[in-house]
């Protein structure tokens, strides 16, 4: 994640956001691999282009990310996908990622990623836009702070993967 907070100068082009298409999925690869080095995500990233080919755009599309460009570039993305809060009796969205590559950090383009993707949870009547950050990603946690986005300390992130994920799902009930 990014502290995109500095608006670019009068020279600079505006970024723009666009729905990411078939032919973004290679950078949008790319762009997952370098927030993962970016943030020292502990683990290698195993995701392939393949992979997240078939989560936006296969038969059962299960997530949607949009494209920031400058001058046509790709320059950073946001995935995110549906979520549903019994609480709130609403749908949400959750932020996936949000990514800006290194040299156009500063430029505004995270802000109105981020910009978008409230709107869309807006237009869509959600209750929430959520999303986690890393503890050690400290300019990103300020960026958040900044917009009166809040960390929840009522709540513990849990996770099953691998041979603990398989054990459960073959264990059934006892």
């Amino acid at each position: 994640m990014t502290d995109p907070s500095a608006a670019p100068t009068v020279e600079e082009e505006l970024p723009r956001i666009r729905p990411a298409d078939p032919g973004d999925v290679d950078v949008l690869h790319m762009f997952v691999v370098e927030l993962a080095e970016t943030e020292q995500f502990p683990g290698e990233v195993t995701a392939r282009a393949e992979d997240l080919d078939r989560a936006l755009f296969g038969e059962v599309p299960v997530a949607e990310a949009v494209v920031a460009t400058i001058e046509d570039e790709p320059v950073g993305f946001a995935l995110y996908y549906s979520t549903y809060s019994t609480v709130v009796g609403r749908p949400g969205l959750h932020l996936e990622d949000l990514y800006v590559r290194a040299d156009h950090r500063g430029s505004g383009t995270g802000l109105l990623l981020l910009t978008h993707l409230a709107r869309v949870a807006v237009e869509r009547g959600c209750g929430r836009l959520e999303w986690w950050v890393l503890r050690t990603n400290e300019p990103a946690l300020r960026f958040y702070r900044r917009l009166h986005a809040r960390g929840l300390d009522e709540i513990e992130v849990m996770r099953l993967d691998g041979e603990d994920l398989r054990g459960v799902a073959v264990r059934g009930p006892r």
